[in-house]
């Protein structure tokens, strides 16, 4: 069951001027509870934050804030998901920036075994819409859930398609899920509810201010196996978003188009400058993510056997994709280590001859 009272100092935490998620992580690691945290807060001295904005009162005021919220929420029917708990999303607790609440309304499962994000440009063509109901029937085919962020364009054409074929689809909102920006997409919203819904960082009354998007853009990334991009001009939040998402170490898609066509510029550049692979049909998903993976005879492959010196870092990731193929993320979750080191230990099993890379940043033993 829910802490209540821990609830509302993290909620209170994520309000306090110059702690972002990076801070508010390493401060919950050193003090282990957020209540603690904020009893010794104004002995700290914590980097970009004014000693003003962590006096008795301002933090007394942040805690009335976050009551408010909690109110809001059993009003609204929202939940909230704090970092430490095993029903925050997986593959965004890797990432080095996570939020450290999250709220939710509709009926999802924030940790499906298969999630594609797709993104794209806010002046969707003929041509973009299409390509999104098409990879909309193919996610339906692996049982995949569909995220992005709720914007006029692509977004919008993605999440109606992913509606219409009855996949789980979630929207990621760079505001309060008091409002639904743009308001034009209030109807769709509500039914994404019944399949899918809502999520958000930021409290109620938070307007859609122009840096919320970037930051809702990193959650969109870190939430997902593999970003599509499928339309997308020379800049823009879609280019963001596929960004992250390589710095996650996600797999990231581009859907090309005609060198003329302006919302085609930012597709086609990401593919010359290595940054996606080239998505000219979309059954080539199943292939690069390792969901259609199989030998002639149905039967697992046998792994050979390794006769190498291995640390105990290196044994623990061997043992862990023994007997099959595992995914970075799932790798590093399964392990303990970070998202960093275990790129490293894999990769010096790599040189070591240990193990081989397959498409979709997927791992298993050499055979």
């Amino acid at each position: 069951m829910q802490d209540q009272d821990e609830l509302v100092h993290t909620i209170a935490l994520c309000l306090v001027p110059g702690i972002g998620s990076i801070t508010a992580k390493k401060l919950l690691l050193a003090y282990n509870s957020p209540q603690k945290i904020f009893k010794i807060m104004p002995q700290l001295k914590l980097p970009f934050v004014k000693p003003e904005d962590i006096r008795v009162k301002c933090l007394n005021d942040y805690i009335n804030r976050a009551q408010q919220e909690i109110k809001f929420m059993q009003r609204s029917n929202i939940e909230a998901v704090m970092f430490n708990e095993n029903t925050f999303p997986h593959r965004l607790k890797n990432c080095e920036d996570s939020p450290i609440v999250l709220y939710k309304r509709g009926n999802m499962d924030i940790n499906k075994k298969r999630i594609i994000a797709v993104v794209g440009t806010r002046k969707a063509t003929e041509y973009g819409i299409k390509q999104c109901e098409t990879i909309a029937e193919e996610l339906k085919t692996h049982n995949c859930t569909l995220i992005s962020g709720l914007a006029y364009g692509i977004d919008s054409a993605a999440h109606k398609a992913a509606n219409k074929v009855n996949i789980q689809n979630i929207g990621v909102l760079a505001h309060g899920l008091d409002r639904i920006y743009p308001h034009d997409n209030k109807d769709l919203s509500k039914k994404m509810e019944q399949n899918g819904g809502l999520i958000t960082e930021f409290i109620s009354l938070t307007n859609p201010d122009r840096e919320n998007f970037p930051k809702r853009n990193r959650i969109v990334a870190g939430m997902a196996d593999a970003v599509i991009v499928v339309e997308a001009g020379e800049k823009g939040g879609a280019l963001i978003t596929a960004e992250i998402a390589n710095s996650y170490n996600r797999e990231v898609f581009a859907v090309p188009g005609r060198v003329q066509d302006a919302f085609s510029k930012g597709c086609n550049a990401l593919i010359k400058q290595n940054k996606a692979a080239i998505l000219s049909d979309v059954k080539d998903i199943a292939w690069y993510m390792g969901w259609t993976e199989k030998t002639e005879s149905g039967s697992k492959p046998q792994q050979a056997q390794i006769n190498f010196n291995f640390s105990v870092q290196e044994e623990s990731i061997i043992e862990i994709i023994r007997n099959k193929t595992e995914q970075l993320d799932e790798i590093s979750l399964k392990s303990g280590f970070p998202i960093g080191q275990t790129s490293s230990i894999l990769l010096e099993l790599e040189f070591k001859g240990a193990l081989k890379t397959l498409p979709g940043k997927r791992y298993q033993l050499s055979t």
